[in-house]
């Protein structure tokens, strides 16, 4: 319950620490998990102190337990450990501190922990973290690559020196943190972080060697999946060696075996490239030698065709035919013109033969009245009547005598 308080009337703060202490004393035993941190056994003491730090979260909290309640696990746990306890908080005035008094430690096995990843996975899975078309694919030539490992690592060395072999060229941002512990998780989260949003870095090698079980817990994280699931930047996991999986395996864009093979995968080898360029540039120049000597072989073919190779023979041989039938119209034209001219002859001697010129030219004569008409009968003219008469060689008048 809220507390009435004014500058005025301030509460001291015996008093506030006696409240504090209040609500805490209310809240009751509580089991709680966690990771050993610290460890103290004081030779001869009567009360065992322990640090118990929550992996994800930079979170610790004091425990006490007194000795008879820590010689029971004593032979299976110790510093790094994860344990279930049965505590029950308690608040020291005096200093103004948090701790829990436990009653009973119980270690977390190997096979509890496996089934709570399993059960992350499944759930992680279901939201489709894992989903394949979630997937960056990797550049093919990364000029900056970030690195996330331990200092002075074996998995350190196994990357940089690998992927410098295979492309001297290429450069890293590495970032060294702890790779196993209490401190591993917030670390390597923040790592990432700080490696996405730099816009240099083409992909992200998360690199550990391998361990057992419990070292590679950190990589099993459901606060590193879901920031590695969040990244603008590909990610490549290379956690212990083949048979490790841990859960960032499932999330990350390209699962490497090993931190040798994660160089191998996202550096190309220079010398493969320049085979891979010489073997491509080998096959182009066959495939264009291929085509000129295909098209030369075409080229020769079609000027090995008579019509290529003597373009004239073909007039040559229509000249002859040309002539014959220029010689075959000349000699019909002539024909028909000399038939047209023998019946233009005859056709000329009967109308000469016919027409009035050629009975004047007898010595007969036309008369012909002065309106034109022809006299054909005495009883047409009168006495004294001028007609005109027309012969062979001209006209003149003549006058009727009565």
């Amino acid at each position: 319950m809220a507390v009435n308080s004014t500058p005025e009337a301030p509460l001291p703060v015996g008093e506030v620490s006696r409240l504090i202490g209040g609500w805490i004393d209310r809240l009751g035993a509580v089991w709680v998990e966690g990771q050993i941190t610290q460890l103290s056994r004081r030779p001869g003491a009567g009360v065992v102190f322990l640090t118990l730090r929550d992996p994800s979260y930079d979170i610790s909290v004091s425990v006490t337990c007194f000795r008879q309640v820590f010689d029971d696990v004593a032979d299976v746990v110790s510093e790094g450990a994860r344990v279930v306890v049965l505590a029950k908080p308690e608040w020291y005035a005096p200093r103004g501190q948090l701790s829990l008094r436990a009653a009973e430690i119980r270690p977390v096995g190997v096979g509890e922990l496996l089934a709570r990843l399993e059960q992350l996975k499944k759930s992680l899975a279901a939201e489709g973290l894992f989903a394949p078309e979630r997937k960056k694919p990797l550049p093919f030539l990364p000029q900056l690559v970030g690195l996330v490992c331990g200092r002075a690592s074996a998995a350190e060395r196994d990357v940089l020196e690998n992927a410098r072999h295979r492309w001297p060229a290429v450069r890293f941002e590495v970032r060294n943190v702890p790779v196993q512990g209490v401190h591993a998780v917030p670390q390597v989260v923040q790592a990432v972080k700080e490696l996405d949003a730099l816009d240099d870095v083409d992909v992200i090698i998360v690199a550990r060697g391998g361990g057992s079980v419990e070292d590679l817990l950190p990589f099993s994280d459901e606060q590193l999946v879901r920031a590695v699931a969040s990244c603008r930047t590909p990610v490549v996991s290379a956690i212990g060696h083949e048979p490790d999986t841990p859960l960032l395996d499932y999330v990350a864009d390209l699962r490497a075996s090993t931190p040798t093979d994660a160089a191998k995968k996202v550096v190309p080898d220079v010398g493969e490239e320049y085979e891979r360029v010489r073997a491509l540039r080998d096959r182009a120049r066959r495939c264009v030698e291929s085509f000129l000597q295909r098209e030369e072989r075409g080229l020769a073919q079609a000027l090995a065709r008579p019509s290529i190779e003597d373009p004239h023979r073909m007039i040559d041989e229509r000249a002859d035919h040309v002539a014959a039938l220029a010689d075959r119209g000349r000699r019909t034209l002539g024909h028909l013109l000399d038939r047209a001219d023998s019946e233009l002859t005859h056709t000329r001697a009967r109308v000469v033969a016919l027409s009035p010129a050629a009975t004047l030219q007898r010595g007969y004569a036309v008369l012909q009245k002065a309106d034109g008409h022809v006299v054909r009968a005495p009883d047409e003219v009168t006495a004294e009547e001028t007609l005109r008469a027309r012969v062979a060689e001209g006209e003149f008048t003549v006058r009727v005598d009565a």
